[in-house]
């Protein structure tokens, strides 16, 4: 029997020193990619690989602490890592560039680093880099320590390509799925009908148009939406799926297709868009010093990672605007993914969704009601919690059927 010996060791994520930095220069492009593993836990840590132009250690380092965050706030017994190529996945070498990234990587993806799709890199495409390395998938680290390695590729690529309503695949819309969650949970919290509730979201690709699309199931309005190419808003609420339908594999809307009851803003509109909820959904630090004073929404929900800069947050906590952090709002992909691996969740999108919703339900109602009641920021009781979950030094033994 295979087993994974699972121990955590310091595992307060708010800015300690990382475990492991790695730079690499690819030499067709000259592009930069880098490896930061935050946390070692079992000897793996999980965390997807990006890819975009301008593109920093920085940033992956602060994604890879994001990261670790999401695993001990939903007590996964794996660290925390992130992977970032600076270059334009819109260029026709982008998929050579990830291919030579991922080989030159091949030590920790082979035996300790478990990734997935990120921002410019979808689930599809890097698993056809996998399969043609001889790694067959993303999640290889793991599934290489499984008891039947064969059994456990078999019960992640069906979960990963099990459809669900819409026409999606349940890989693809799990992720949005729990930021939905954490919305509903949100004004559950609050007492907000979902009728009654409205929100913008600025991003419409993998996670912002998941979470769009199941808070549109829920009833909510969904009133603002932004792309690269602008806002598009309508006060009575958004037809998201007909939406959804008019974007291209990079989760842009074609604009000559937009009814015409539907106002064309400018792409940072979203930000004033008056709504209950505004989600941030499309790139890292989106709310800043400069643009947090246009912020309209009354609670702030982080679908994209490092959403917010932490002085933005400081003025959002100043003026009663609570700040869900990130990585437990779209920590339902990941917290998804290694329920899968360990056999926690079945291969029935319904036993998938029903997990993440009651989680995520418990997970944000106590973070808003001690922001109601304490005026305690949800990122500090978010961290506690991740603290409590994982301790100081845990250790434990975790088996991947």
């Amino acid at each position: 029997m295979t087993t994974m010996a699972t121990r955590v060791d310091a595992v307060d994520t708010r800015g300690d020193e990382p475990f492991l930095r790695l730079t690499w220069t690819d030499p067709m492009t000259g592009a930069h990619g880098y490896l930061v593993v935050h946390t070692l836990v079992g000897d793996l840590a999980t965390g997807g690989t990006r890819m975009r132009a301008g593109c920093t250690m920085s940033e992956v380092e602060d994604l890879a602490r994001g990261m670790a965050a999401k695993t001990a706030v939903f007590d996964l017994p794996v660290g925390g890592a992130k992977g970032g190529i600076d270059f334009d996945p819109k260029d026709p070498r982008a998929v050579d560039v990830l291919q030579r990234f991922c080989q030159a990587m091949r030590p920790w993806l082979n035996a300790h680093w478990v990734t997935a799709e990120d921002l410019g890199v979808p689930q599809h495409l890097l698993d056809e880099v996998f399969e043609r390395l001889g790694l067959h998938q993303s999640f290889h680290a793991a599934i290489s320590r499984a008891v039947d390695p064969a059994i456990t590729l078999e019960r992640v690529r069906t979960s990963l390509n099990a459809p669900v309503d819409g026409g999606f695949l349940l890989g693809d819309v799990i992720g949005g799925y729990g930021v939905a969650q954490a919305c509903i949970a949100t004004a559950n919290a609050y007492r907000w009908a979902p009728t009654e509730t409205t929100v913008a979201i600025q991003g419409i690709g993998t996670m912002g148009g998941g979470a769009a699309w199941y808070l549109h199931e829920a009833g909510m309005r969904v009133t603002a939406v932004a792309d690269a190419a602008g806002t598009l808003y309508c006060a009575d609420g958004l037809d998201i799926p007909a939406l959804l339908d008019l974007r291209d594999e990079y989760g842009e809307v074609d604009r000559s297709r937009v009814p015409s009851h539907v106002e064309q803003l400018p792409r940072d509109a979203v930000l004033g868009i008056p709504a209950d909820i505004f989600v941030p959904a499309a790139i890292s630090y989106a709310i800043t010093a400069e643009n947090v004073g246009r912020v309209a929404g009354r609670v702030v929900i982080e679908a994209a990672n490092s959403a917010t800069t932490p002085d933005a947050e400081a003025v959002l906590t100043a003026r009663g605007v609570p700040v869900i952090p990130d990585f437990v709002a779209n920590a339902g992909a990941v917290a998804w993914a290694w329920w899968v691996l360990l056999g926690w969740v079945g291969t029935d999108p319904e036993d998938s969704f029903q997990r993440l919703r009651t989680e995520m339900l418990t997970k944000i109602t106590l973070l808003v009601e001690r922001w109601a009641l304490d005026h305690v920021p949800p990122r500090q009781t978010a961290r506690e919690l991740a603290a409590t979950n994982h301790g100081v030094t845990t250790s434990r033994t975790v088996t991947i059927p």
